[in-house]
């Protein structure tokens, strides 16, 4: 089983920066593939960011390419999603998510591809990022 707790959301101005953090508890074999989600009132959820962990490979949704950075820090089992040139659009719940996944490919795949939250079998409780004009 693994444990998910999110941390660092709140209310900022747009063009402002935020960090989250994912703290992980429980095995380490189960969220080998760690992402962020995120969902808008009324709309699905979506992938915003994941990490492969074993390699550090890193996957972003278009919407959020070369303004959000996802990292790891493996001596603290926290991942962190840094978000820079935030948006009103970006305003939304935050969830941290644990998978294994057999491949990097995999799991970039499971963030990118409708349907492939579905692999992801371990939330945190969310964290809320509101961003105003």
């Amino acid at each position: 089983q693994v444990q998910l707790v999110e941390s660092g959301g709140g209310s900022v101005q747009a063009g402002g920066s935020l960090r989250l953090s994912c703290a992980a508890s429980g095995s380490t074999y189960s969220r080998n593939c760690m992402a962020w989600f995120r969902q808008a009132p009324g709309k699905e959820r979506e992938g915003v960011a994941g990490i492969y962990t074993g390699s550090g490979s890193t996957y972003y949704a278009d919407s959020v390419k070369g303004r959000f950075i996802i990292s790891q820090d493996n001596t603290k089992n926290t991942i962190y999603l840094q978000m820079n040139s935030l948006k009103p659009e970006d305003t939304a719940m935050y969830y941290c998510a644990a998978s294994y996944s057999y491949s990097h490919y995999a799991c970039q795949q499971r963030l990118i591809s409708p349907g492939g939250i579905k692999y992801y079998n371990n939330w945190g409780q969310g964290t809320q990022v509101t961003v105003s004009p």
